[in-house]
C-alpha cells in the first residue's frame, strides 16, 4: 500500500521517512496457530474477574482473534493515516502526523501510555484536526513511545521519561515545530511533564488526564489538605490491591517478557485485564470498545514483539528516576479528571505541581479517556488551547 505524504513544508528533515505498516501473513498465521494450541488454566467457579482475567471472556476474545479478526483489514485502515519514522540521536521513532483543517493550526503532541499504544488516539485524531467554530484546529503528532509499537526497542539502560522527552522534543524540532502543546495520560503524562521541565521554551501548554503517579511519593503527609490526605490514602490502597503488575514490571520485566512474547493468550490476559479494570463500564467491556479495537492494540504488541520492551519502562523509571522540577512547573497546564480513573487527584494536589490554568472533572470515563470519551476530551483540549 502506498503511504500518503503530508505537504512538504511539514517535513523539515531528511531524517524523516514515510512508513507503511506491513506485517507478514506468516506472522499472523503463526499467531493464530499459537492461539489454537493454547493450554488454558483452570479457574475458580463463578469468580468473574476477581482473580484476574476471566477465562470465559478471554477464550471468546482469543477465538475471535484466531478465527474472525482480519488483521489485513485493520492494517489497511491504520495505513490511511500518515505514518513516518524519524531518527533522533540515533534512535528510531515511529509517529503519525495529521494536519489540521482550520485556518488557525496549533501543533499538538499526543503521548500514549501502557498497556495501550498510538491507537489510543485513533478516535481523537479526527476530532482535533477538524476545524472548530473559531477556525482553530490542531496539527496532530502521535509518536510510539520507545519500546512500543513501531519505534525502536532500547538496547541500553536509561530509557526513562526524561530521556523520552528529549527524543520527542528532538522529533518536534525535526518536524519544524518550535512551539506546541503536549497532551498525555498514563506514561504520557509523565513524559509530557518531563518535556515541560526540560523544554519550557517549546512547550506552550500541558494537557493531562492524570497526575504522574511518582508525585504520590514526593509529598510530605503532614503538609497536605484533607482532600489530599484522602488521595494519598487511596493511592496507597490502590497500590496494595492493584499495583502488583507495576512492581513486577518495575523489578523483573525480563522474566515476565518470556511469557508475554511467546504466548498470545498470556499477552491478552495481561493486557485485557487492565482494560477491563481501568475502563468505566457497567460490566460489559464491549459496550465501550469493539473486540477489533482491543485486538488491534494486542496485535501491535504481538507483531512488533514489544510486550517486554514496553514493560521495561517501569524498571527504567524506577532505577533511573527522571528530572524533578525546581519548584512549580511554570508551563500553563490543564487537567481533565475522569471519575473512574485509577486514583483521581484533587485540584489542590495538581496546584502544588503545575501552573494550573484549567481544571475540569467529567461525570463519566476511566483511564483510557481518548478511547472511552474522545468527544469530551477533544472539547477540553480545544477550550484549553483557546486560552493560550
Amino acid at each position: 500500500m502506498t503511504t500518503k505524504t503530508i505537504p512538504p513544508k511539514k517535513v523539515a528533515s531528511s531524517a524523516i521517512e514515510p512508513f507503511t505498516i506491513n506485517v507478514s501473513p506468516f506472522v499472523i498465521e503463526d499467531l493464530r496457530e499459537r492461539i489454537v494450541r493454547a493450554r488454558w488454566p483452570d479457574e475458580i467457579r463463578d469468580s468473574g474477574w476477581q482473580y484476574g482475567a476471566n477465562r470465559e471472556y478471554l477464550q471468546c476474545l482469543c477465538r475471535h482473534w484466531a478465527e474472525g479478526f482480519d488483521w489485513k483489514e485493520q492494517e489497511a485502515q491504520l495505513n490511511t493515516l500518515h505514518h513516518y519514522r524519524v531518527t533522533v540521536d540515533g534512535f528510531g521513532i515511529h509517529f503519525v502526523q495529521e494536519p489540521g483543517q482550520g485556518s488557525k493550526r496549533i501543533p499538538l503532541l499526543l503521548v500514549h501510555g501502557w498497556p495501550d499504544s498510538f491507537v489510543r488516539f485513533l478516535k481523537l485524531i479526527p476530532l482535533l484536526t477538524a476545524q472548530g467554530s473559531d477556525g482553530l484546529s490542531f496539527d496532530v503528532v502521535v509518536p510510539s513511545i520507545p519500546g512500543f509499537g513501531f519505534s525502536d526497542k532500547p538496547v541500553e539502560p536509561g530509557m526513562n521519561p526524561t530521556r523520552i522527552a528529549g527524543l520527542f522534543a528532538g522529533m518536534m524540532r525535526e518536524l519544524g515545530y518550535t512551539r506546541y502543546l503536549v497532551h498525555g495520560g498514563d506514561w504520557g503524562s509523565s513524559i509530557a511533564e518531563q518535556m515541560a521541565i526540560g523544554f519550557p521554551g517549546a512547550v506552550m501548554g500541558l494537557h493531562l488526564t492524570d497526575i504522574p503517579y511518582m508525585h504520590l511519593f514526593r509529598v510530605k503527609p503532614d503538609e497536605v489538605s484533607e482532600a489530599e490526605k484522602k488521595y494519598l490514602q487511596a493511592g496507597e490502597q490502590w497500590s496494595n490491591t492493584e499495583g502488583a503488575y507495576a512492581m513486577i514490571q518495575g523489578t523483573r520485566p525480563q522474566t515476565l517478557a518470556y511469557g508475554l512474547n511467546d504466548s498470545p493468550v498470556g499477552l491478552a490476559g495481561w493486557i485485557i485485564e487492565k482494560f477491563y479494570g481501568w475502563t468505566d463500564h457497567s460490566g460489559d467491556l464491549e459496550k465501550i470498545y469493539t473486540r477489533d479495537e482491543l485486538l488491534v492494540n494486542l496485535t501491535i504488541y504481538w507483531v512488533t514483539q514489544t510486550a517486554g520492551s514496553a514493560c521495561r519502562l517501569y524498571y527504567e523509571t524506577k532505577v533511573h528516576p527522571g528530572k524533578e522540577a525546581r519548584g512549580k512547573i511554570n508551563v500553563p497546564t490543564a487537567v481533565l479528571i475522569a471519575p473512574k480513573d485509577l486514583v483521581p487527584a484533587p485540584r489542590e494536589f495538581a496546584e502544588r505541581i503545575y501552573h494550573l490554568t484549567r481544571w475540569n472533572r467529567l461525570s463519566e470515563g476511566g483511564h483510557f479517556l481518548a478511547m472511552e470519551r474522545p468527544g469530551p476530551l477533544a472539547d477540553d483540549i480545544f477550550q484549553f488551547a483557546a486560552t493560550l
